[in-house]
């Protein structure tokens, strides 16, 4: 497991949510390359070459995607994009508020999916 990526993750969801580990199981696999969190076994987050990416909402996405610096995600070049999924750019990152938004709203769309 890469653990530049790992330790990426570990911090983000450590700074805004430092408690998620006591109220659900948190786990880290490896996911093509990059590192992908999981709460209660349901993926919501990954970190890899192209930075930071949430699974989100449909309607979440739609609004973010208006935004010119967030991007689709793709783990290749040329795979094909994960469209539950939108890399967050650095100034949402850095904009503890916003970022602790969308994070929450990634953990109850994950904690929501039905397989």
């Amino acid at each position: 497991m890469n653990t530049d990526y790992l330790n990426k993750i570990a911090t983000l969801l450590n700074d805004a949510r430092p408690g998620l580990h006591a109220v659900h199981k948190l786990e880290f696999r490896n996911c093509f390359g990059a590192v992908a969190g999981y709460v209660d076994g349901h993926i919501f987050i990954s970190c890899g070459k192209f930075g930071v990416a949430l699974r989100l909402p449909r309607e979440t996405l739609g609004k973010l995607f208006q935004e010119k610096d967030v991007l689709h995600l793709k783990y290749f070049p040329k795979g094909h994009i994960k469209k539950e999924y939108a890399v967050i750019p650095k100034r949402i990152l850095d904009d503890r508020g916003r970022f602790e938004e969308f994070l929450d709203r990634s953990i109850q769309y994950a904690l929501s999916v039905i397989f």
